[in-house]
């Protein structure tokens, strides 16, 4: 149906259309390009069926003069996945902070309700779409892999949240699990000692047979280690003996891995899936050699960039936008620069952990990270400024198609005289 209502490119604006989308409803304003003056309120059902008859009549009666643009609070949603589906609509999500400075301009006393918001969409890019940039989606597969690469680091958040609280809980009763596991509680080895033995009397109790089974299965065969480990469960005493702490820290900790081993597999799954996704995307050379990137790390800055070279004009406009350029406030004869809180923060830790890790393989981001803190700025900061160096030669490199070459731009920083390549071998 999306191909059948869209129209060849047209000229010129027909409609001007204000949604406030909500779960169970959208509330729509349209304005027509003939007769601005006259204002039309629609409730529309959030349903396809509804999305789908009100775009029809939209389609009969404007497709054909002229786009129909449409101001929206989301970038992602049911709602903006169905309306880019259709050529005729030209859409401009802003971010809700946006909407709210500009509903305080006449409403100061903070009153807010969903029809005057729809009408606000509406009149802010009826008035001033001059200044906000219409939404071009990049193509499936970066779309798709933008997705999966979010969807991966939320689920490593969460392993690590798990892995966090099953220390401390080991910390109350038993701490020897935190030497067999070497300190780490988020593989499945953690998981299946706490599921299998959550108690020291428990774990005391087996043959040295079944518990030499139990780490050669989860691939632990050093025999060195292994003779470790079992020394320390023989020898381990009890921190405690208070059956009140005991009981209920180890059913806790039985839930807590019972949820992580359930949440490994998925990980795997999605590593797996953003591997083949980043080895088939046209873009991939780009990325995938940086120093530091690695697999985790290359396709969250294919994402970052993504597939339309015309979305960013130059690299400060994506340094602004990612929140690694800070901000700057002048008032007077005071200025001053402050971090830059409004922004995507999935993109902006995606740019900071690459600077981070490429720090420790990358000479002049080194040096470059190096010689901020020798200004006395705080490991953060310092970490951005090398992250903000990094955009502006990825944005080159991403906007001409030409892979990153460290010789070259070694070349360029010994022509420029900078310091910051006497530190390069």
């Amino acid at each position: 149906m999306n191909q059948a209502l869209s129209p060849s490119p047209l000229e010129g604006i027909s409609a001007y259309v204000g949604i406030d989308w909500a779960d169970q409803k959208n509330d729509v304003v349209l304005r027509s390009a003939a007769e601005p003056n006259k204002v039309e309120y629609k409730v529309i059902a959030h349903k396809p069926e509804a999305l789908m008859d009100w775009v029809s009549q939209i389609h009969q009666r404007f497709g054909a003069k002229g786009k129909v643009v449409v101001c929206l609070e989301q970038t992602r949603g049911g709602l903006i996945y169905h309306l880019m589906g259709y050529e005729f609509f030209e859409l401009y999500p802003i971010n809700p902070r946006q909407l709210a400075s500009f509903r305080e301009t006449f409403a100061p006393s903070g009153a807010k309700d969903d029809r005057p918001d729809a009408d606000l969409l509406c009149e802010l890019v009826r008035s001033h779409r001059d200044r906000l940039r219409a939404w071009k989606p990049d193509s499936e597969l970066t779309r798709k892999l933008a997705t999966l690469t979010e969807g991966r680091r939320k689920a490593v958040d969460q392993r690590t949240e798990l892995s966090n609280e099953i220390k401390s809980q080991l910390k109350l009763y038993l701490p020897l699990v935190l030497q067999l596991v070497d300190n780490d509680c988020s593989t499945a080895l953690a998981a299946d000692l706490l599921l299998q033995w959550p108690m020291l009397e428990l774990l005391q109790k087996q043959s040295v047979h079944k518990l030499r089974k139990f780490f050669y299965g989860h691939n632990s065969r050093s025999e060195q280690k292994m003779l470790e480990r079992l020394k320390l469960i023989k020898e381990a005493k009890p921190l405690t003996r208070d059956r009140a702490v005991i009981e209920p820290a180890a059913l806790r900790v039985k839930m807590l891995a019972q949820q992580l081993k359930s949440l490994l597999p998925f990980i795997a799954l999605y590593e797996k899936e953003i591997a083949q996704l980043f080895d088939a995307h046209p873009d991939s050379f780009l990325f995938r050699d940086l120093p530091g990137a690695g697999a985790a790390l290359a396709p969250r800055l294919l994402s970052a960039f993504g597939s339309d070279r015309d979305r960013f004009k130059s690299a400060a406009e994506l340094c602004t936008f990612s929140g690694v350029a800070p901000i700057r406030i002048a008032s007077g004869k005071k200025a001053c620069a402050k971090f830059r809180r409004a922004c995507p923060k999935f993109l902006r830790q995606s740019f900071h952990e690459f600077a981070a890790c490429s720090i420790r393989c990358c000479p002049w981001a080194s040096a470059c990270y190096e010689a901020h803190r020798a200004r006395g700025k705080g490991h953060h900061a310092a970490v951005r400024a090398v992250a903000f160096k990094w955009i502006r030669i990825l944005f080159a490199c991403w906007k001409h198609r030409i892979a990153y070459d460290p010789d070259r731009y070694l070349s360029v920083l010994e022509n420029r005289g900078s310091q910051y390549a006497k530190a390069a071998p």
